[in-house]
C-alpha cells in the first residue's frame, strides 16, 4: 500500500470525490483521501492523501491557499460563477480601471464574508447546496475570513485576472461576487485555478494520465511525497532504544527519552547511544518529529506541560 502526499493536478468537471474515485482504481488501494475540495469547474492543486496520509486530512485543509481566478464584472449569477443562473446584468462602460483596482484591493486583510447558498456548509445539519436545489434559501451567518495578498495580474474591463492568497473557508466566487457588489455593478466568478495548497504548487503537479502512466512503469513512488515532509519545521528527534515499544504504542515519553532534558549542559547517554540535550523546560519544543532509535519516522507528538511529557499528537503507522 503507499503512503504519502501526491500533488494532483485536477482538470475540470471532475469532482474532487471524482478523483479519488480514479486514484482508487489506477493505484489499487482503498485508503486514500484528499484534502481542500475544488469544485468540479475549478483546476489546479488538489491534495490527495495516501495510506497513513489519510490522516493528515484535516491538517492539511487548514493550510494557506493561493488562487488565479477570473473575476467578470457586471454580472451576477445565484452560484457566483459563471456556470449558475444570472440574476442581474449591468453594463460596465462607466468603470475606470482604478475604480475597479481600487475595489479590489479594499478587500485585503481581514474581512466577514457570508457563505454562498451554493457550497457544501451546513445549517441545521442540511448542505446548503441541498436547499439550494430546492429553492430554498435560509440566513448564513457571515464568517471571519483573510485575504493575505492580492495581485492584479491583467485588467481588461470588464474582466480581471487576480492572485489571491486567503485563510483556510474563504469563497473565492463569493470574494468576486463582494467586490462586484462594491462596485455597484455586480460580479462573478468566471475561472478558477487553484496554484497552491500549503507547501504543495501547481508546477511541481502532475495529472490523472501522467500518474496513470508512471504507475504502470513502476515510477510513480517518485511523485508520492513523504508524510514527514509536511513537517519540515518541527524539532527531528529519536527515542532511545529502550523507548521505541513505548512510541510504537502510542504511549507518552518523558524528553529524556526524546534526546532531550532539563536543565544543564549537553551529554551522551553512552549506554543507550543517544545524545540528550538539556535545556530548561520552558524552552522545550511544543511539538517534535519523532523516529525510533533507527530513524524511521512515526509520529508527531506535543508536549503536556502537566505530565512533563509529550504526547502523540499524530501517529504514522
Amino acid at each position: 500500500m503507499f503512503s504519502g502526499i501526491l500533488n494532483v493536478r485536477k482538470d475540470a468537471g471532475f469532482t474532487s470525490n471524482d478523483v479519488v474515485a480514479k486514484l482508487r482504481g489506477i493505484l489499487r488501494q482503498r485508503k486514500i483521501g484528499h484534502a481542500g475540495t475544488l469544485d468540479p469547474d475549478a483546476t489546479g492543486v488538489l491534495p490527495v492523501l495516501l495510506g497513513n496520509a489519510t490522516r493528515l486530512s484535516g491538517r492539511l485543509t487548514d493550510q494557506t491557499k493561493a488562487y488565479r481566478c477570473t473575476l467578470l464584472l457586471g454580472k451576477s449569477t445565484d452560484t457566483q460563477d459563471i456556470s449558475g443562473t444570472v440574476l442581474s446584468e449591468c453594463g460596465t462602460d462607466g468603470l475606470t480601471e482604478e475604480e475597479a483596482e481600487k475595489a479590489v484591493f479594499s478587500f485585503l486583510g481581514a474581512y466577514e464574508q457570508t457563505p454562498p447558498m451554493y457550497s457544501a456548509k451546513k445549517v441545521d445539519g442540511r448542505k446548503l447546496y441541498e436547499l439550494a436545489r430546492q429553492g430554498i434559501t435560509v440566513e448564513r451567518k457571515s464568517v471571519p475570513v483573510e485575504i493575505f495578498s492580492i495581485q492584479i495580474e491583467k485588467t481588461d474591463l470588464p474582466r480581471m485576472i487576480l492572485n489571491v492568497s486567503c485563510s483556510k473557508g474563504t469563497y473565492v466566487r463569493t470574494l468576486c461576487s463582494d467586490i462586484g457588489e462594491k462596485l455597484g455593478c455586480g460580479g462573478c466568478m468566471e475561472k478558477l485555478e487553484r496554484i497552491r495548497s500549503g507547501g504543495l504548487y501547481l508546477e511541481d503537479s502532475i495529472s490523472l494520465s501522467e500518474i496513470e502512466r508512471l504507475t504502470e512503469e513502476g515510477r510513480i513512488g517518485e511523485k508520492i511525497i513523504p508524510v514527514e515532509e509536511m513537517f519540515l519545521d518541527l524539532l527531528r528527534v529519536r527515542t532511545g532504544s529502550g523507548a521505541d515499544k513505548k512510541l510504537r504504542n502510542g504511549n507518552a515519553l518523558i524528553p529524556s527519552e526524546l534526546g532531550l532534558q532539563s536543565p544543564g549542559e549537553n551529554r551522551t547517554r553512552q549506554a543507550e547511544n543517544l545524545s540528550v540535550v538539556r535545556i530548561p523546560e520552558e524552552y522545550l519544543p511544543e511539538r517534535l518529529r519523532v523516529c525510533d532509535s533507527s530513524g524511521n519516522f512515526l509520529a508527531i507528538y506535543r508536549y503536556d506541560p502537566s505530565g512533563g511529557s509529550y504526547r502523540p499528537d499524530l501517529m504514522f503507522l
